[in-house]
């Protein structure tokens, strides 16, 4: 195998001189001048203005004024002038003695007789009357044959004693009763009407009422 190798041409070394390197770095100073001076030629609108920012500053506040003092005028000597002293007699009057703000509230307990204490009223009893409890069937007297076979009628008016049981222990008229009705009405009352006996603060006593009592015939 066959190797082909070929060599580069070569430049010839040169030596810098030192007056174009002088040159050089003039020409970079001259520009540099040139870029300046013209930046500072720029009229003033193409640059960006700062505005200005002004405080105001408040002026002190004056001292308040001073008084001036006022000067004093003093008295011009004179003639005194002595009005006459003349008595004045005092006209009678009401009486103008001080007259107590409150009036007297009279003895007070601990110095004094202490009057009785007002004695508290008394508790009313509860008084509950006598309650029927016959049936009604049963409160019907047995009509007199007498006065069924005449067709009487009749209207009674009877005060009742009950006791304490509840038991009717006493008929008696109030005012004029046929004797033939008031005694069909005291047998039937006496053996078959029974009351509720009347209370007093829960107990039970005997009591008196008045009732009326019709006989009267059906149809």
């Amino acid at each position: 195998m066959l190797a082909y190798a070929a060599a580069a041409p070569r430049f010839a070394e040169r030596r810098s001189s030192p007056n174009a390197l002088l040159a050089i770095i003039a020409g970079h100073v001259a520009l540099l001048a040139v870029v300046m001076s013209a930046k500072m030629d720029l009229p003033g609108r193409l640059l960006p203005e700062r505005p200005t920012v002004v405080i105001p500053i408040p002026n002190p506040p004056l001292p308040p004024p001073t008084p001036m003092p006022q000067s004093t005028p003093r008295p011009q000597p004179g003639p005194t002038v002595t009005e006459p002293h003349i008595p004045v007699q005092p006209l009678p009057g009401p009486d103008l003695s001080p007259t107590p703000a409150f009036p007297d509230p009279g003895p007070i307990a601990g110095n004094g007789p202490v009057s009785d204490p007002i004695p508290l009223p008394k508790p009313v009893p509860i008084h509950l009357g006598p309650q029927l409890l016959t049936a009604p069937d049963a409160l019907k007297p047995p009509y007199p044959a007498t006065k069924l076979a005449s067709g009487e009628e009749a209207a009674l008016q009877l005060r009742l004693t009950i006791d304490e049981r509840g038991r009717v222990v006493a008929v008696e008229p109030v005012g004029r009763a046929d004797p033939v009705f008031l005694a069909a009405a005291r047998r039937h009352m006496l053996a078959h009407w029974r009351y509720r006996p009347a209370s007093e603060d829960g107990r039970a006593i005997s009591s008196t009422m008045v009732i009326t009592l019709r006989f009267q015939l059906d149809g």
